[in-house]
């Protein structure tokens, strides 16, 4: 029994790295950099009702973007920062494929989303 479990666990453990790691994180404190820097385009993917609620500034709201190629950087190797609601919410998931489908190569993930982001006493932006 324990030949078997050693391998499921280890197939599990590799199948969650790899996909933890398909877009990687950035941090409030890196993402600020950017943000400052002007060098970060941001997609938020909690939808539009959330997003007029409260989103980081400069944020676009996914969701609600027709042309997505429009609103993004001609610069393929650009920062784009996809994020939801917080650590457990994979909403990001559509946005940063979608970047990455567009042929953007640095798509990352805020890992703290809006939550960590307001927890971390940053201000969000209201409205569209």
């Amino acid at each position: 029994m324990k030949k078997l479990i050693v391998p499921a666990a280890a197939a599990v453990l590799l199948a969650v790295s790899v996909y933890a790691a398909q877009y990687p994180e950035i941090t409030i404190p890196e993402l600020k950099t950017a943000m400052s820097a002007k060098k970060v385009v941001l997609l938020d993917a909690n939808g539009t009702d959330k997003y007029t609620k409260g989103h980081i500034p400069g944020a676009v709201d996914f969701t609600s973007v027709k042309d997505l190629a429009g609103v993004l950087p001609k610069d393929k190797s650009a920062l784009v920062v996809a994020y939801c609601g917080g650590p457990k919410c994979r909403a990001y998931e559509a946005a940063a494929k979608a970047a990455e489908k567009l042929g953007y190569t640095n798509v990352k993930h805020l890992t703290a989303g809006i939550s960590g982001w307001e927890e971390a006493g940053e201000k969000t932006q209201s409205g569209d």
